[in-house]
C-alpha cells in the first residue's frame, strides 16, 4: 500500500494480488500484459463471437422455424458515412450524403398528427448511394420509411480513417459480417477494398451470428446486419461517437403498419406534450380496436 502526495491532496493507492486457493500455479504475475495495438485484435474478437446453438435447446433446430439465414431479403440499404464542410467552414457528418438536423416539431409527432409532409420527406437518401450522392452533403432531416415486418439488410460502409460504431434503437439485429485486414489496415474483400457488393453476401455468417444492437465498422471497411422490422414506431440509427451524431451522422426509420392498431402502436397520450406546428391540432382518429 502506497501513499503519494498530489498537490494539496493525499491519494491512497492500494495494490492487491488475489490468488485462488488450490490453483496450483502460485501467485499471479504483478506485470500486466501489454494492450493490443491497432484494431485487428478487436476485429478478431468480433469474429470469434458465436451463438451457442446447442445450449438449452433440446430440439433439432435450436432457432426453431424462424432462422435468419433462410429468410429472403426484401430490401437492401447501404449507409455510407462521410465527413465534409458546409459553406466552406461548417463541419458536418453525413449518412449517404445527408446530414441529419433536428426539426422544431419532432418527426414522430409530425407523422402521428398527419403533418409529416410539412416537416420532413421520407427516403431522401437512396438505398444504393452513388459517389456523387455522398460527396455533396445536404443538411436536412434524414428519415427512411420501411415496410412493417420486412426483412432488411443494412450495410454500413465506413469511408473515414477512424473506427465507427452504430446503434439501432428499438431492435436487435444479426451482425453477419465485418471485414478488415491486420496487414494493411484496410478492408480486403475481393478486388474492391472497402466497397460492398451483392457478391459479398457469400461471406456472411448465416448460421450463428450474435443478436445485438450495436456494431463496429473499421476504417475503410464495411459491416452488414440483417433484421426484421416488426416493431412499429420511429427508431433512431446513430453513430455512437457523440460529436458525429450531434453533427448529423444519424437517421430515423419509420416502421408503420398499413392500418393503425393498438396491437402494433399505442396512441398518443392525452397529457402528452406538444410543440411546433402540432400545437392546437385535434387528436387523430383513434384506431378502431381502441374504441
Amino acid at each position: 500500500m502506497v501513499q503519494i502526495l498530489i498537490g494539496s491532496y493525499k491519494t491512497l493507492i492500494s495494490f492487491w494480488i488475489i490468488s485462488l486457493c488450490r490453483a496450483g500455479k502460485g501467485a499471479a504475475s504483478p506485470e500486466l500484459p501489454k494492450p493490443p495495438v491497432g484494431w485487428a485484435w478487436s476485429l478478431n474478437q468480433f469474429r470469434s463471437f458465436r451463438w451457442n446453438l446447442t445450449a438449452s435447446a433440446a430440439r433439432p433446430n435450436p432457432q426453431g422455424s424462424y432462422h435468419y439465414g433462410k429468410i429472403n431479403i426484401t430490401r437492401s440499404i447501404k449507409l455510407v458515412n462521410t465527413v465534409g464542410k458546409i459553406e466552406g467552414k461548417k463541419l458536418r457528418y453525413a449518412l449517404s450524403g445527408v446530414s441529419h438536423v433536428e426539426t422544431e416539431t419532432p418527426i414522430k409527432l409530425a407523422q402521428y398528427f398527419g403533418v409529416a409532409d410539412k416537416v420532413f420527406k421520407y427516403d431522401t437518401i437512396k438505398d444504393e448511394p452513388t459517389k456523387v450522392d455522398t460527396s455533396n452533403i445536404l443538411v436536412q432531416p434524414n428519415v427512411l420509411n420501411i415496410e412493417h415486418r420486412s426483412f432488411v439488410e443494412i450495410v454500413f460502409e465506413n469511408q473515414e480513417r477512424t473506427t465507427q460504431s452504430w446503434h439501432l434503437d428499438g431492435y436487435s439485429f444479426f451482425a453477419v459480417a465485418t471485414f478488415g485486414s491486420k496487414r494493411t489496415n484496410v478492408c480486403v474483400c475481393g478486388v474492391e477494398p472497402g466497397k460492398w457488393t451483392p457478391a459479398k453476401r457469400k461471406n456472411y455468417n448465416l448460421l450463428d451470428a450474435v443478436y445485438r444492437h450495436t456494431i463496429q465498422v473499421y476504417p475503410k471497411c464495411w459491416g452488414a446486419i440483417l433484421l426484421t422490422f416488426d416493431n412499429c414506431g420511429m427508431w433512431n440509427i446513430r453513430s455512437e461517437i457523440l460529436e458525429k451524431r450531434y453533427l448529423g451522422q444519424q437517421l430515423y426509420v419509420n416502421v408503420g403498419p398499413p392500418e393503425l392498431s393498438q396491437r402494433d402502436e399505442y396512441s398518443f397520450p392525452a397529457n402528452g406534450l406538444r410543440c411546433g406546428i402540432i400545437q392546437g391540432l385535434p387528436d387523430p382518429q383513434p384506431p378502431r380496436d381502441s374504441l
